[in-house]
């Protein structure tokens, strides 16, 4: 579908914040999901992720391998204190199919998630992403669960007293799919405390928002939340090799470390992976891109909220964020479409909200020059220029 709508557009090669496809044009990659926070092939994780491709690439699962140990670690030692234990997966949905089974090893069970949530699509993570788009063709063999309003702190606490303490809270601190969703101030600290009190066990996603992209490595900590189970994935595996993790406490993992044999995967963990994941929160710590997407952040955000309201009045309805995860909401879904388009006309990608038709996102990575961040405004002008006279067009034509 994406050929038909871009004309066949096919991306060969890509470097730091810039992709080029078959024909040899350059753009601006403000897109991928949030996947390309430290930008595309990173020399760091290139280097690690080749020292061990003609090393080792894919264990035997037989003996100890080193790498995973290490990922594991260092891992760990950049999450919340008391989050030691790691499970290694591929995609984001992985991660959350692992995090839901340690649930139900714990007795918690019944499943509460937000309304706009996306935490995948396999059958246990589709079961918590609230759209029924994707959940309504295989409504007959999701496991049950309860959706309550995000950034309503009231409601959540009416589905706790009605599920008891076998429940299970699943969020994201900033709604990424549901279109950059920044909840009110204080409502992740108050999901916590419901939690505690209810004795519900909560998981936080950050698999968008973590390692950095919101300008701090976790975007729950922003109010001191620490969950007992925490996702990340997206750049984790530096945009070079896909990987993501599910980390929670000792006690929440013993059942797996009492039989490994309960949630196992053949790539789980796997050499080359590993190595990416060391690799690039080395470079996330030592080139500090949790303060770089902060300050990126802080100047991207409100000049991309002016050129909107000056260029766009009346088809922007918001623009919002936090750090390099920027939402720009439109009024109707075919302008959305058409500001996509618009974009990508002047060599700029952005993504589609996969929760909401009229929100795009651009995730820029971490390591933008002053020369990207001007494309990237300049660019963003001409887009709404083209697009409000493209509308004014239609509106003559119909009248």
């Amino acid at each position: 579908m994406l050929g038909r709508v871009f004309g066949g557009m096919v991306e060969v090669r890509s470097r730091g914040s810039r992709l080029w496809t078959d024909t040899g044009e350059e753009y601006l990659n403000c897109g991928g999901y949030g996947v390309f926070l430290l930008g595309a092939c990173h020399p760091v994780v290139v280097d690690a992720v080749s020292r061990q491709l003609h090393r080792h690439p894919v264990a035997s699962k037989v003996l100890l391998e080193s790498t995973v140990a290490e990922a594991a670690a260092r891992l760990a030692s950049v999450t919340p204190a008391g989050l030691t234990k790691v499970y290694f997966a591929g995609s984001g949905t992985e991660a959350t199919e692992a995090a839901l089974k340690m649930a139900v090893a714990q007795g918690k069970s019944r499943f509460i998630s937000m309304v706009g949530g996306y935490h995948g699509k396999t059958i246990g993570s589709l079961s918590v992403t609230g759209n029924e788009t994707y959940q309504g063709p295989f409504r007959t063999v999701l496991p049950a669960s309860r959706l309550v309003t995000y950034g309503d702190v009231g409601a959540l606490r009416d589905a706790l007293a009605l599920a008891g303490d076998a429940s299970c809270v699943i969020l994201e601190p900033i709604q990424g799919e549901a279109g950059a969703i920044v909840p009110p101030s204080g409502y992740l600290r108050g999901v916590a405390a419901a939690c505690r009190e209810f004795g519900a066990l909560l998981i936080v996603d950050e698999i968008m928002t973590g390692l950095g992209r919101t300008g701090s490595w976790w975007a729950s900590e922003a109010e001191g939340v620490v969950p007992d189970i925490l996702l990340t994935g997206k750049s984790l595996g530096g945009g070079v090799v896909p990987a993501s993790a599910a980390v929670t406490t000792a006690e929440i993992f013993a059942p797996f470390d009492a039989d490994f044999c309960l949630h196992t995967s053949t790539f789980s963990g796997s050499p080359m992976a590993m190595a990416a994941v060391s690799a690039a929160l080395d470079v996330i710590e030592a080139q500090d891109l949790p303060g770089r997407a902060q300050e990126l952040g802080q100047r991207l955000l409100p000049a991309v909220r002016e050129i909107c309201e000056r260029e766009c009045p009346g088809l922007v309805a918001e623009v919002r964020g936090r750090g390099l995860l920027i939402g720009i909401e439109l009024t109707r879904p075919d302008v959305a479409a058409e500001m996509l388009g618009a974009l990508i006309e002047q060599r700029v990608l952005v993504n589609h909200s996969l929760n909401s038709s009229t929100v795009l996102r651009l995730t820029p990575p971490a390591i933008f020059s002053a020369g990207d961040e001007e494309w990237l405004l300049r660019s963003l002008a001409n887009a709404c220029r083209a697009v409000r006279d493209a509308c004014a067009a239609d509106v003559e034509g119909n009248s």
